[in-house]
């Protein structure tokens, strides 16, 4: 397991980044995100409470594949 329990994928060739959540010791697959506003929507839907401001915090999120915000395939 990472250390943060939310993880943005790499994005895919035809854009947007699947997101995942760690919990009770399985992942569960939130959605692609296509932006951040996708991506706060999913968080808040599964309790994450003001979404908005964990973004960009190495503890609740790990960005992968790509850098942080990043929704298109480079």
């Amino acid at each position: 397991m990472t250390s943060a329990p939310i993880v943005v994928h790499r994005p895919s060739p035809m854009g947007g980044r699947r997101v995942t959540v760690h919990s009770h010791g399985h992942d569960e697959i939130l959605g692609t995100a296509y932006s951040d506003h996708d991506l706060v929507v999913f968080l808040a839907a599964s309790g994450v409470q003001d979404p908005d401001s964990i973004l960009d915090d190495d503890l609740w999120i790990e960005w992968r594949g790509g850098p942080p915000h990043q929704w298109s395939a480079a």
